[in-house]
C-alpha cells in the first residue's frame, strides 16, 4: 500500500485572495486552503512564515497553488528544486482570479490543474510548453510509469512536427491518442510504445509501457549481486526493456531479503510481495511447479506466481535459474501502477526529535518525517514538527500510552505503510525504541519482524542541559531515571549507590511526578555521603521549547519542589565546578584532567 497523492493546496496571503480560493477549490475536491496568520481568517491552517511553509509543502510533494506573486514562489522553492521529473505542480494564481500559471511540474499535473482552474474561473491558462500549446501533450515527459527510451532525440523529433510532418502511432497509448498530435498512417515519423528493447532515432521515439512484471525467488542469504545480474540477464535474452518493468515481486517471507530490494533498486522499480495463499491461486498456470517449493513454503513456484500474481496476464519468460535465485517475466495486457500489484514492504522510522526545537533536529530526522505517510506519538511531539505533519495521518496519543502507540506503529506498518515513530530527545534514551525491539522479540510476529526498521538519532535532554549550562559532562557520566513505574526503587536505589561511589556526573531523568516526590531527595541524601555539599547541580526545565529556564543550584540545596517532570536534573561529581558569569549566570564544567597535563608537560 502507497500513500494517496496528496490533494492539492492553496497558500493565501490576503483575505481577498482567500475568496478566490473558495471559488476555485470547488473543481479540486479534497484541496486545502492555507492562510498567513493574523492577515486570513478562515482557513483550513494558519501558519507564520510563507517561504518555510512552501517549502515544506514542496518538500511533502503537494501540489501548491499560490495566490500570490509568482515572485513569492519562485524564491521560496529556488533552493529546493532538484530533479523537474519529481517536483509536484507549483501554480500561481492572481489575487483577482485574472490568471493562473503553471510554474513547475506542467507534466507532473501544474498544466492540467491550470486549466482545471482556467474553466472555473471563466479565464484562459497561462500555459507556456510547447508541446501543451501545440499538441495537447509534451513527448519528452510520459505519463508516471512511462519512459521515453531516448529523450535526446525528442527535441528534434517535436521540432519536426512544429514544421508541419505528421506522425503514427505504432501501439497502444490512449494517452498519445487523445493528444491533437497530426496523425497520419502514412506518416515518416513513429511513436512505437512497445516492452521490448529497441533503438529509437529522430524519427522514431519510443516508449516503454509499465507492462512487465519480473518473479523473484531466492535462497535466504543470496548476494544482491547475483540475484540482479539473474534479472537482468534474463530481460535481456528475451529481449524486453528494464525501462517497461512496473515492479519486482516476490513471496512475503522474503519481504525483508536484502537481493531482492537492491535488485529492484538497481532496476529503479518497486518492490511488491504477495502471501502464499495468493501465489497457490497461480498453480494451474505456472510452467514449471515444484512440489519442494509448496512443502517449503505453501505455494508450487514463486518466481512464475508472483510474476504472474502482479501482472494478471500472461507468462511471457518461464522460470530461469542461478545459483541461488530463480527469475520470471510476466505481460501484463495493460500498464500497470505500483498501487495495484501486490503489498510493499513497510517502514518505520524510529525519529528522535531532539527536545523540541526545529534547530535541534537532524536533517535525517526530517528526512525521514518529510518521506513518512502516518505520524504516531504524543500529541505534544507531533504538534511540535509543525509543517512536517503537512498531507501525513496524525496518529495522537496522551501520555502512559507508550505501548498502545509502538502497537499502532508496528501495524500500520504492517499493513504496508511508512510510519515514523516520534519520540522527544533520543529516541534510544529512555524512549520508545526500546519498546519497539522489545514488543517485536516478545510477540515474534513474522509481519513485524520483516519491516524495514530504522532509528535516527536525537539530541538527548542530557546533551541539551549541558550545552545550556556549559560543559559538565567533560568527563566520566551517566543516566539514571527515577521513574519506579517499570524498574523497582531498590534497583534504582543500589544504582545511584553505584554512582556517587563511582563519583560520576549523573544526569537525572523522571527526577519526580505529582504522586512521586520522595525519591529525589532520597537520591540527594545517598549523593551527600560522597560529594561536597557545594556540588553543582544544574535544573534544566523545557528545553529548546518557549519558557526554557536553566538554574544552577548546590547539592545541599536542591529542593524537589523546584523540580517537575519537564525538568532534568544534573548532578556535578566531586571534580564539577561553577564560575560565575559577567552577567550573573554560572558556567558549569567537568574538568578532565588538562591541568594535570599541563603541568607534566612543564615538568623538567
Amino acid at each position: 500500500m502507497t500513500a494517496p497523492a496528496p490533494a492539492p493546496v492553496f497558500v493565501v496571503l490576503s483575505q481577498s485572495g482567500l475568496e478566490v480560493a473558495e471559488g476555485a477549490r470547488t473543481v479540486l475536491p479534497g484541496s486545502e486552503i492555507h492562510g498567513l496568520a493574523h492577515r486570513v481568517a478562515g482557513t483550513d491552517r494558519e501558519f507564520t512564515a510563507t517561504l518555510d511553509h512552501l517549502r515544506a509543502l514542496f518538500q511533502a510533494g503537494t501540489p501548491i497553488i499560490g495566490i500570490c506573486a509568482a515572485g513569492i514562489l519562485i524564491r521560496a522553492l529556488g533552493s529546493v528544486l532538484s530533479d523537474k521529473r519529481s517536483e509536484p505542480p507549483v501554480l500561481a494564481l492572481a489575487e483577482d482570479g485574472s490568471a493562473v500559471v503553471p510554474l513547475l511540474g506542467g507534466h507532473h499535473g501544474a498544466n492540467d490543474l491550470a486549466r482545471r482552474l482556467a474553466a472555473a474561473l471563466g479565464i484562459e491558462p497561462a500555459i507556456t510548453t510547447a508541446g501543451d500549446l501545440n499538441f495537447g501533450i509534451a513527448l519528452d515527459e510520459p505519463p508516471a510509469g512511462w519512459t521515453l527510451a531516448n529523450p535526446g532525440d525528442a527535441k528534434p523529433f517535436s521540432a519536426a512536427l512544429l514544421a508541419g510532418e505528421s506522425v503514427r502511432l505504432d501501439g497502444s497509448a490512449p494517452w498519445l491518442v487523445t493528444s491533437r498530435l497530426p496523425f497520419s498512417s502514412d506518416a515518416d515519423l513513429t511513436l512505437r510504445v512497445t516492452e521490448r528493447a529497441e533503438a529509437g532515432s529522430a524519427s522514431k521515439l519510443v516508449y516503454h509501457p509499465p507492462v512487465l512484471t519480473v518473479g523473484v525467488g531466492c535462497e535466504r542469504g543470496a548476494s544482491a549481486e547475483e540475484v540482479t545480474a539473474l534479472v537482468r540477464d534474463t530481460l535481456a535474452s528475451a529481449g524486453l526493456a528494464e525501462q517497461a518493468v512496473a515492479a519486482l515481486c516476490s513471496i512475503d517471507v522474503k519481504m525483508d531479503e536484502p537481493a531482492i530490494h537492491a535488485a529492484a533498486a538497481k532496476l529503479g522499480v518497486p518492490v511488491r510481495f504477495f502471501d502464499a495463499a495468493r501465489l497457490e491461486e497461480e498453480a494451474p498456470r505456472l510452467a514449471n511447479p515444484s512440489d519442494i517449493v509448496f512443502n517449503e513454503v505453501g505455494c508450487h513456484g514463486v518466481a512464475e506466481g508472483a510474476a504472474l500474481a502482479a501482472s494478471s496476464g500472461a507468462l511471457i519468460v518461464p522460470k530461469r535459474k542461478s545459483a541461488r535465485a530463480t527469475c520470471a517475466v510476466g505481460l501484463s495486457a495493460t500498464p500497470l501502477t505500483p498501487d495495484s500489484i501486490g503489498k510493499r514492504r513497510g517502514r518505520l522510522s524510529i525519529v528522535g526529535i531532539g527536545p523540541g526545537s526545529d534547530g535541534w533536529r537532524t536533517p535525517e530526522a526530517d528526512r525521514w518525517l518529510t518521506q513518512a505517510t502516518d505520524l504516531v506519538g504524543y500529541h505534544l511531539y507531533l504538534d511540535l514538527l509543525g509543517d512536517l505533519t503537512v498531507g501525513k495521518r496524525r496518529h495522537g496519543y496522551e501520555l502512559g500510552a507508550e505501548e498502545m502507540r509502538v502497537r499502532v506503529a508496528l501495524e500500520l506498518a504492517a499493513e504496508g505503510r511508512d510510519v515514523a515513530l516520534v519520540s522527544s530527545g533520543d529516541a534510544g534514551i529512555y524512549a520508545m525504541a526500546t519498546l519497539v525491539f522489545e514488543l517485536i522479540d516478545r510477540e515474534a510476529r513474522p509481519d513485524w519482524a520483516r519491516l524495514d526498521i530504522g532509528v535516527t538519532p536525537g539530541i538527548s535532554a542530557l546533551q541539551a542541559a549541558a550545552s545550556r549550562a556549559g560543559a559538565p559532562l567533560g568527563h566520566d557520566f551517566c543516566t539514571i531515571s527515577l521513574s519506579d513505574l517499570l524498574t523497582p526503587w531498590p534497583v534504582i536505589e543500589r544504582r545511584i549507590r553505584a554512582a556517587a561511589q563511582g563519583d560520576f556526573v549523573i544526569a537525572v531523568y523522571n527526577p519526580v511526578s505529582r504522586r512521586r516526590t520522595e525519591q529525589l531527595p532520597a537520591m540527594k541524601a545517598v549523593l551527600l555521603e560522597h560529594r561536597p555539599p557545594d556540588t553543582p547541580v544544574i535544573l534544566a526545565r523545557n528545553l529548546g521549547r518557549p519558557g526554557e529556564t536553566i538554574t544552577v543550584t548546590t547539592l545541599a540545596a536542591l529542593d524537589a519542589a523546584d523540580v517537575d517532570m519537564l525538568t532534568l536534573v544534573m548532578i556535578g561529581s566531586s571534580e564539577t565546578r561553577a564560575i560565575p558569569r559577567g552577567d550573573g549566570g554560572t558556567w558549569v564544567y567537568t574538568p578532565r584532567g588538562y591541568a594535570a597535563k599541563h603541568l607534566d608537560d612543564k615538568s623538567p
